[in-house]
């Protein structure tokens, strides 16, 4: 396979995958092993992390820009907290959890959870959850209805997406759904949180990027930016425009074919 052909197909992966509940880690370090590839490195990463970001910020641009006013409303003397302000925090609060737990886990799951058989556990484990939440859910919550409570309760459930083969997208849709929220409203707050994850994860690969001496791709790395961009910001769309159509349940069942696929080839 040429370079460029490997890089298009990492960085399609990535926009695809970053935002639906199947686990954008687990496939990413899946591909390599699967096609017989070698990693593209932390600048690729990076690259990664700043399409998604850019797809998730101009598709969000709108409600973000509100986001950002309520934020500093709430700030103000005697006023009551509105629905933009309570959400501003709702996401602060919510992305607590993984900024602790990355910090004290990364070391531990990069060593440890990266195996094939990890993501295949995890992949079926956390798929029958979602399939759990929604069933039992009452998906009557709406987002005016988002208190703090509920965005400590997600961003808890988040943590949990440092596994790979979790996904992040998928863990914080079943926490939603469990609080009751609709699927629709469930998966706008785990796109919003995205925000801040992302921004966090790319953060950290740019300082381990300072502290190495690595030549820059500039190719891929634009490439790895504009396919991640663009797949992600159509993945988002139909995602939300289907989601309360055609359910969760494809998904559901994608990951447990997934998993034991994974647990067939790599356990003999």
């Amino acid at each position: 396979m040429s370079e460029w052909l490997n890089v298009i197909l990492l960085a399609l992966t990535q926009g695809l995958t970053e935002f639906l509940p199947v686990s954008s880690s687990a496939h990413l370090i899946l591909l390599p092993l699967i096609m017989h590839t070698p990693d593209q490195g932390l600048v690729f990463d990076i690259s990664l992390h700043i399409g998604t970001l850019l797809a998730v910020l101009y598709y969000f641009r709108v409600k973000i820009k509100w986001l950002i006013i309520g934020f500093f409303k709430s700030f103000k003397p005697k006023t009551k907290m509105g629905v933009h302000s309570k959400l501003a925090w709702s996401l602060i609060i919510g992305s607590l959890p993984i900024a602790v737990g990355g910090m004290l886990l990364h070391s531990t799951i990069e060593n440890f959870a990266r195996s094939p058989l990890v993501i295949g556990y995890a992949s079926i484990l956390f798929g029958l959850l979602l399939y759990i939440a929604e069933r039992i859910g009452s998906q009557a919550r709406s987002l005016r209805s988002f208190t703090l409570k509920n965005a400590l309760f997600i961003g808890c459930m988040q943590v949990m997406a440092l596994i790979p083969g979790t996904s992040r997208s998928g863990i914080t849709l079943t926490g939603g759904l469990f609080l009751g929220f609709n699927r629709k409203t469930a998966a706008t707050f785990s796109f919003l949180l995205s925000i801040p994850a992302i921004l966090m994860a790319g953060t950290y690969a740019s300082t381990q990027l300072v502290n190495a001496s690595i030549h820059m791709h500039w190719y891929d790395f634009m490439i790895g930016i504009s396919v991640s961009a663009i797949s992600a910001f159509c993945c988002i769309h139909l995602f939300l425009k289907l989601i309360n159509k055609i359910g969760l349940l494809p998904f559901v069942i994608y990951r447990i074919i997934l998993g034991t696929v994974l647990i067939f080839i790599f356990q003999s």
